[in-house]
């Protein structure tokens, strides 16, 4: 049995990719765990968890800006959190940002919604790459954007983001 050298997940031989994460498995590296016994089974804890090459952001100052600068911030945000969010997810062949403030502006904004929506399972599927319980953010955030509070919705998004932002 090989384990992935990006999340810790077993990946059964043969395999040229991981299932959980989609990585390309290279060799039968071991995951990096700490081992806590106890009398009868052996368990594993994950130590440092799933990280990516994404940039961390303060939400506050991120925040702040989009309203200093009547929205301009905001929107440069948001195209960073589109970005961070398709590396994180390992889905780089996702929309780009581009595509999905076009797509939103054609549609009169329910492309947004949709995007958002899709967004929630993408940080769903972080979330078990890091060995968490995925937590159906969609339908939160869906309906949080309906009810006007979008800035609510990237914050949360960021500081999921946050958690698995490569250390500098």
């Amino acid at each position: 049995m090989a384990f992935c050298t990006n999340c810790g997940a077993d990946v059964p031989e043969g395999n040229k990719f991981c299932a959980n994460c989609g990585a390309p498995v290279s060799g039968t590296a071991e995951p990096v765990r700490n081992a806590e016994t106890n009398n009868q089974n052996q368990t594993y804890t994950v130590t440092g968890g799933y990280r990516a090459n994404i940039k961390k952001r303060d939400i506050a100052v991120a925040v702040i800006l989009s309203i200093v600068t009547c929205g301009i911030y905001g929107l440069i945000w948001f195209i960073g959190i589109i970005n961070d969010l398709n590396v994180a997810a390992n889905t780089p062949e996702d929309k780009s940002a581009g595509m999905i403030i076009l797509l939103s502006i054609i549609t009169c904004g329910i492309y947004g919604y949709i995007w958002l929506y899709r967004a929630g399972e993408k940080i769903d599927k972080i979330r078990q790459m890091n060995g968490e319980a995925p937590q159906s953010s969609s339908l939160l955030y869906l309906l949080l954007c309906i009810f006007g509070l979008s800035i609510v919705v990237y914050c949360l998004i960021q500081s999921e983001l946050n958690k698995v932002a490569a250390l500098a």
